[in-house]
């Protein structure tokens, strides 16, 4: 055999075998890949099981969509209208207080991080509960306390934190915050939404919403995202 054939057969089985290798690594590393979405996979549909949904009307959504925002456990928040007698409202509409709707934010939260009783406990400190149809000089019916709950269990957890509140005398007159099964959310306009990130120096954001969400942050700060 000449040395130029055994030459040719070294390479042919180096090239194999390179080959080969290439082959197991590709191999391997898409296995690694597959493994790696199911286990994303797995986290996503873990992560979504333990998400919940809550509506919450506390007079003006703008203020209560800036303090929930900064709350651990809250994956998003929404402004919009519920409770009411027409499809798809406007602001506007809403406003004359015939269409019954309620300003509220729609909320989506992880359970495993922060609860219902939680999220309730900041939604009785951030306004005043008692006051029917009416938050500070926001005067309505699209302005009333309400919880619009989405599961049975909410609406017991709402019912039992009431129970104890007006039973602690903690304000001088009974709650007013209805508690009523969600329906229909109707997403408000683009300009409603993240409205106090947007327009920070606004005088209602700075009379207003800053206080509140100053007061917010004092009492939770515990409970802020970081």
């Amino acid at each position: 055999m000449t040395s130029i054939k055994i030459n040719y057969l070294r390479l042919t089985s180096i090239f194999t075998l390179a080959f080969l290798l290439q082959c197991s690594d590709n191999s391997a590393k898409e296995s690694e890949r597959q493994n790696a979405v199911q286990i994303n996979e797995e986290t996503e549909e873990m992560m979504n099981e333990q998400l919940d949904t809550i509506t919450l009307g506390a007079g003006c959504f703008w203020c209560v969509e800036a303090i929930f925002d900064q709350l651990e456990g809250v994956d998003k928040v929404e402004s919009g209208y519920t409770g009411g007698s027409i499809n798809n409202p406007t602001y506007n509409e809403i406003c004359t207080g015939k269409t019954g709707h309620t300003e509220v934010c729609q909320l989506t939260y992880n359970r495993a991080i922060i609860s219902l009783s939680e999220i309730l406990e900041v939604f009785f400190q951030i306004h005043d509960p008692t006051t029917l149809n009416r938050q500070g000089a926001d005067v309505g019916t699209q302005y009333r306390s309400a919880i619009f709950y989405h599961a049975e269990e909410q609406k017991l957890t709402a019912e039992k934190i009431i129970m104890k509140l007006n039973n602690a005398g903690v304000w001088p007159n009974p709650i007013a915050t209805e508690v009523t099964q969600f329906e229909t959310f109707f997403i408000a306009e683009d300009n409603h939404q993240t409205y106090y990130e947007n327009n920070m120096n606004q005088p209602y954001c700075r009379a207003v919403i800053q206080p509140k969400l100053d007061k917010f942050k004092k009492v939770f700060k515990e409970k802020l995202k970081n």
